[in-house]
């Protein structure tokens, strides 16, 4: 029989021992554990882990928590900034895109926006107006093409958005420089076929699917 502070009766039961020795509910499993493969997937029904070693499978998780906790900074970072600018997120994409052209010299156009944040023209259109009335935009004929309209960040906005998300978001460039060209060519290999893997397929079940009853 294991003892109150052993793996066994931690990992099993979801107790573990009190200083005085009595044994407690942990109601809180720790914040890495919503990563925990094991913990996500007891029997094996979604990853075979039969070929890898324990102590791979805590590393894969130790991975997995670095990454949701990098989802998660980054998530309140943009609804930080969302909340100062007064904005949603598709408009700070737009944002995005339209700090981008203006550093790249590009004519930004309506229909370069919607194809670039998967939105119909209206939905575009009626974002644009939103922005414009804002301050945020504006709107003029593009300089060689009299069919299309160009569009351009205001000056105010392109500062605010630069002195906030996007200097916090630029520091990520500092961790990256800390890393040896051959440890940022793993990097990128890891992030790339991650997102290969979780890319939806033809045969995926939908999320609102609920299966065979």
């Amino acid at each position: 029989m294991a003892d109150a502070g052993s793996p066994g009766d931690g990992r099993r039961s979801g107790r573990r021992a009190a200083p005085d020795g009595a044994p407690t509910t942990d109601l809180d499993p720790g914040p890495g554990a919503v990563y925990d493969v094991v913990a996500n997937d007891p029997d094996g029904d979604l990853v075979d882990r039969s070929g890898v070693a324990p102590e791979d499978v805590a590393h894969i998780s130790e991975l997995m928590a670095a990454l949701g906790e990098l989802r998660a900074t980054e998530k309140r970072i943009a609804e930080a900034s969302r909340r100062y600018m007064q904005l949603n997120e598709t408009d700070m994409m737009a944002l995005h895109y339209l700090i981008v052209c203006t550093n790249r010299d590009v004519v930004a156009t309506p229909g370069g926006l919607a194809k670039h944040l998967d939105i119909s023209s209206a939905s575009t259109t009626k974002m644009l107006d939103r922005l414009e009335r804002a301050g945020h935009v504006t709107r003029e004929p593009h300089p060689t093409d009299r069919r299309a309209l160009a569009v351009r960040i205001t000056p105010g906005t392109h500062l605010a958005a630069r002195e906030g998300i996007g200097r916090q978001h630029a520091r990520r460039f500092h961790a990256a420089a800390r890393l040896s060209r051959r440890e940022r060519d793993v990097v990128i290999r890891f992030l790339r076929d991650m997102t290969r893997e979780i890319a939806p397929r033809e045969d995926d079940r939908p999320v609102d699917d609920p299966g065979p009853g």
